[in-house]
């Protein structure tokens, strides 16, 4: 990445960047949309003609006076010639484009939003990305959010026009999610309906959970409090009636559901982001535990690469290693996480998680019989 240096602002970004000085934004803000614009004019040097497309469709969205085609070769760094073609190629496909002549013979081009988004509030490459975004909420299919999702969907389709669809397709395909391990959702609808009513009219739900170690379901009565996405997974947080210690459920394995007409008043100071910050995912333990771990130079640069948990703290070491520390309330999720490392994963602390890793590893090696193995 560049450095702070190498980034060359322009006049209107640098005036931008000293009001936020003063207090009137911030700063922080506009020197990533800085850096991010002088990366995208690199990319479009590069041939990218479907970024320089898109960020000459928003230009064109968010100047409602319009926007001159001096202004777009100026702004996007690329001939008069290709601009033109960009604009001939916008309204193949249908986008609503205008020319306006304004005094003196000045034209100036603009999407006529009036057209591209009727009972929408949505600017023209607004409502594009939330197109383009449906994929990621495929992982919900059958649940009230994708169907509520597919009613915008298809309202946005109706507004956006199928030559305008057909291009902006093109776009898809810059983008993919894995599916590795993700839940399906699809005949689970009625219950997380009924979780949802559960939560926002604070009604106890009768459900039956099979957990991952019964044999059959067990049914009780739970005070829902909210619902959290982990590793393509919905679980429900909440509590037991009759426990006051809260508790995760894997929506998965509830098989029924039914609202009751019990009320209940969740703790005044709950929040969910707030109760799970202390996990390394979603399961949680009894206490603060530090938790120590070094890493090899042969993964190192991935473990830098991102925010595993808010507590940590990456130490990069002489021999190019990195020594990550957290502050958690379990270690079996990051046991699970250290595992997948191997041999370039040495846990430090605690000494518990340590013992419970050796163990893992002496289990592995009778399964697979390694001769002369050294345990």
């Amino acid at each position: 990445m560049n450095d702070a240096s190498s980034l060359k602002i322009s006049p209107r970004q640098a005036r931008a960047c000293d009001a936020c000085k003063n207090g009137r934004g911030e700063y922080a803000q506009i020197f990533v949309r800085s850096y991010l614009n002088n990366r995208a004019n690199a990319i479009m040097h590069e041939e990218s003609p479907l970024i320089r497309q898109w960020i000459l469709l928003k230009t064109l969205s968010a100047r409602h006076y319009g926007v001159t085609v001096k202004e777009m070769v100026q702004e996007l760094g690329v001939s008069e010639k290709t601009i033109r073609r960009d604009l001939e190629t916008f309204q193949t496909a249908g986008f609503p484009l205008i020319e306006c002549v304004e005094d003196f013979g000045r034209k100036k081009w603009r999407i006529d939003q009036s057209k591209i988004q009727p009972g929408m509030s949505f600017t023209c490459d607004e409502a594009i990305a939330i197109y383009l975004g449906r994929r990621f909420l495929e992982p919900l299919a059958g649940t009230l959010f994708w169907d509520a999702a597919q009613r915008a969907f298809k309202k946005i389709r109706a507004s956006l026009g199928e030559g305008t669809l057909k291009y902006i397709e093109k776009f898809a395909g810059m983008f993919h999610q894995t599916m590795v391990g993700a839940s399906d959702y699809s005949q689970k609808a009625d219950i997380i309906d009924h979780l949802m009513i559960g939560i926002e009219d604070h009604r106890a739900v009768f459900i039956a959970y099979q957990s991952l170690q019964a044999t059959e379901p067990v049914t009780y009565d739970i005070f829902p409090y909210g619902l959290a996405y982990h590793h393509g997974s919905l679980y429900l947080i909440g509590r037991k009636s009759e426990k006051e210690e809260i508790s995760h459920w894997k929506i998965d394995r509830i098989s029924e559901a039914e609202v009751t007409k019990i009320p209940f008043q969740p703790p005044e100071d709950f929040d969910l982001s707030r109760h799970l910050s202390s996990s390394f995912g979603i399961f949680q333990g009894d206490g603060v535990v530090a938790v120590k771990v070094r890493f090899s130079p042969t993964v190192a640069r991935y473990v830098q690469e991102s925010i595993w948990h808010p507590s940590q703290q990456l130490t990069l070491g002489r021999d190019g290693s990195i020594l990550a520390e957290f502050q958690l309330d379990g270690t079996e999720e990051i046991k699970r996480w250290i595992l997948s490392f191997g041999r370039h994963a040495e846990v430090l602390e605690p000494a518990e998680l340590s013992e419970s890793i050796v163990t893992e590893a002496r289990c592995l090696l009778d399964i697979y019989q390694v001769p002369n193995a050294k345990p």
